[in-house]
């Protein structure tokens, strides 16, 4: 165990008995060559000619032009970490192969082989693509959660669970509105 994760499980050990399990699963978990291989294969399930991100380079725009490029819904979400209401994305029942990318700036963030249903009317899933996000700890609902932001655009996401699925055993549970969805048959 390395120095950082020893340091957080000690810190959250006291909040462990009221809350549950609060360790998350690593990504190196069980079955970590498949999730490497996910990562590393997410081009594979891109449409050819797709809008989308093809830097990481941040995307710096003001509040402004915010509202002007986003739906109300995605402005919320995206700009102000609000939360979608559960089972109004269609997304969350998306099923054919492709990859979802940020609403805000094009940049990829999931591969639909990361995608698996939850049951909580969110979109999840149990990995993301390498650099797709920054974390933050949440406090918003007293208990420590957290949340992750889009690496290019930093708007926010979702948050991120320890009762996901193996591999990981990680849910990234993510704003349908914060999404796009190109399937691999054709670019959007």
């Amino acid at each position: 165990m390395d120095r950082r994760n020893w340091l957080r499980m000690l810190a959250l050990t006291p909040l462990a008995g009221l809350t549950g399990s609060w360790l998350a699963r690593p990504c190196y978990a069980k079955g970590g060559a498949k999730v490497e291989e996910l990562q590393n294969n997410w081009k594979s399930l891109l449409a050819e000619g797709a809008d989308v991100a093809v830097s990481g380079a941040p995307l710096a725009l003001t509040d402004a032009q915010w509202k002007q490029r986003l739906s109300p819904g995605a402005y919320k979400v995206l700009r102000h970490e609000g939360t979608e209401p559960p089972g109004s994305s269609p997304l969350d029942q998306e099923k054919r192969p492709g990859v979802f990318v940020c609403i805000g700036c094009r940049l990829p963030l999931f591969s639909s082989a990361m995608k698996f249903d939850s049951g909580t009317g969110w979109p999840s899933f149990f990995t993301t693509i390498p650099g797709a996000f920054g974390t933050a700890r949440d406090f918003k609902l007293l208990f420590p959660r957290t949340e992750y932001h889009c690496a290019r655009c930093g708007g926010h996401h979702g948050h991120v669970f320890d009762d996901g699925p193996e591999p990981t055993g990680l849910r990234y549970c993510n704003n349908g509105v914060a999404l796009d969805f190109i399937p691999k048959t054709g670019g959007s």
